[in-house]
């Protein structure tokens, strides 16, 4: 089973890969520095370090498939919802 906190949803347009809001500092639709030829990669096993542009932190994606991005650890915006909820 794959862990929801360390997921991130992402979109396509042609060869580029954005989110529509950054999971670290809520800046809207963020064009990531990877492309989609670097993403099948990822889906293939290999491990990619992603840096946000926006604000520069970090994840390093272990998988991803046609909607999801993962990462080795949970991602902070989704462990701060998940603390709220208690």
């Amino acid at each position: 089973m794959v862990p929801f906190d360390r997921t991130w949803p992402y979109e396509t347009l042609g060869p580029d890969v954005y989110v529509l809001e950054c999971p670290f500092c809520d800046s809207r639709h963020v064009l990531l520095p990877i492309k989609k030829s670097e993403l099948k990669e990822v889906q293939e096993g290999k491990k990619h370090l992603l840096v946000f542009p926006c604000c520069y932190n970090r994840l390093k994606l272990v998988d991803a498939d046609s909607d999801y991005l993962l990462a080795d650890r949970a991602i902070a915006k989704r462990r701060q919802a998940e603390n709220n909820r208690d």
